[in-house]
């Protein structure tokens, strides 16, 4: 008898299984649990913060691209709708062009509208409204991050507190 009592707590022990140990099982694992998703989180903060900043960097090409050879006109704003703004022009060979990715920097823009733009002589795919440049990426890019941080920190937070027991 007393051997059994003492086989049945080493074998508690070994596999941490006793009826104290339920829980403290589940605990360990649960907590690497939460460890990996609160480091998800951050990867995800991560991950979206790179995308956000590679938005502004592209705009920082593009304009760069502009400028290198730069081409101006006036164009007429053909279509608005909320994923791009579609304009058409002459280029300075006297060709009508639209490009097919509409007008960068396009905010404000009524359809009828004329406004100057500015466009890579090279390639009339890039076309940018004149005067305007990545600085008018900033704000949404960076209220967006800002958005997607206060979601995320508290959420992290919330992961990584200990839990009651």
């Amino acid at each position: 008898m007393a051997s059994d009592a003492v086989a049945q707590n080493a074998a508690d022990m070994v596999t941490d299984s006793g009826t104290d140990g339920d829980q403290s099982a589940a605990g360990p694992s649960r907590r690497r649990g939460r460890m990996r998703a609160a480091r998800g989180v951050l990867v995800l903060g991560g991950l979206l913060t790179v995308m956000g900043l590679s938005i502004i960097l592209a705009c920082f090409i593009n304009d760069r691209t502009i400028e290198e050879s730069k081409g101006e006109a006036v164009a007429e704003v053909v279509d608005t709708s909320l994923t791009r703004t579609v304009v058409r022009f002459n280029t300075d060979e006297g060709r009508v062009y639209i490009p097919p990715n509409g007008v960068l920097y396009p905010a404000d823009l009524q359809t009828g509208q004329l406004v100057r733009v500015e466009y890579d002589s090279r390639n009339p795919d890039l076309v940018r409204v004149a005067g305007r440049n990545m600085v008018m990426s900033l704000l949404p890019v960076s209220s967006s991050l800002a958005v997607v941080w206060a979601v995320l920190l508290p959420v992290y937070w919330l992961l990584r507190r200990p839990t009651a027991r």
